[in-house]
């Protein structure tokens, strides 16, 4: 590639961020903006990566990203609520005087990020790091699947509900509708679909008639009558997958299995 020999670079830096609800952005450290594949990549000098360390094996490729936060691209806001959470990154470095020549140097996932003095640094973890994960699910006495999903089979229809804030206090919210049962919502979900928090999901600790406290407090204020839907929630134990769901043939759990608890559960 003659562009990365010649005597003179124009060697420019880009990334392409997706976000998980199909947000894309593109961002470049060079001077001034650039066009690859369609998107504008916008010029962002502050934006550096840390070295890229890739290498031939199962060792997880890493790196890091770091720069200032620009309120019209990656606001600090957006990153508190958790909007780039998950979304997916590629880095590549592109031949500035023709966007069609380019190398691709890695790709992965938004993980940790950290916030500081106006700068953040999000760490990002490529395919291989799926390696790193447990290849098959340790034992525990509460369900390990999620409420709905395949493992778990429970039919969501009718246990999903729209409804109004009337009254916010921290992670407090009154409704306008009951909840179906006793804590019903704890361990559901929450997602805010107006207002200043829309498009965002919170769980839901627990729920009292028409009063459900949230994990934690909502990132921005609400106001009276935000429109929310409630997911309804389960608090993992075999008794509630039986008596509430009827659904114990496909409780994923081992609750008569003795643990390591065991021993500490009589003196001596």
């Amino acid at each position: 590639m003659s562009w990365l020999e010649g005597e003179a670079t124009t060697i420019a830096l880009c990334w392409r961020i997706e976000r998980r609800d199909g947000v894309a952005i593109g961002l470049t450290a060079h001077d001034r903006d650039l066009t690859v594949d369609g998107l504008v990549h916008r010029a962002a000098p502050g934006m550096v990566p840390s070295a890229v360390r890739r290498q031939v094996g199962l060792t997880a490729d890493t790196m890091e990203v770091a720069g200032a936060l620009a309120s019209d691209a990656i606001g600090e806001r957006d990153l508190l609520e958790g909007r780039w959470d998950g979304a997916r990154v590629r880095l590549f470095a592109v031949d500035w005087t023709d966007g069609a020549a380019r190398v691709e140097l890695g790709e992965g996932t938004i993980g940790a990020v950290e916030m500081a003095d106006g700068r953040f640094a999000a760490e990002l973890a490529g395919p291989g790091a799926r390696l790193g994960r447990a290849a098959v699910e340790e034992t525990s006495p509460g369900c390990r699947a999620s409420l709905g999903d395949r493992r778990c089979r429970v039919a969501m229809a009718g246990r999903r509900r729209f409804a109004r804030v009337t009254a916010a206090e921290g992670a407090v919210l009154t409704l306008t509708v009951n909840e179906p049962v006793a804590n019903g919502y704890g361990g559901g979900m929450v997602r805010w679909l107006d207002g200043r928090n829309g498009g965002l999901s919170q769980a839901i600790a627990g729920s009292t008639g028409r009063t459900v406290t949230l994990v934690a407090p909502p990132v921005r204020e609400v106001a009276a009558g935000t429109l929310v839907e409630l997911v309804e929630g389960c608090d993992r134990t075999l008794a509630t997958c039986a008596a509430r769901f009827g659904n114990a043939a496909n409780f994923r759990g081992e609750p008569h299995l003795p643990g390591m608890d065991l021993l500490t559960r009589w003196p001596g």
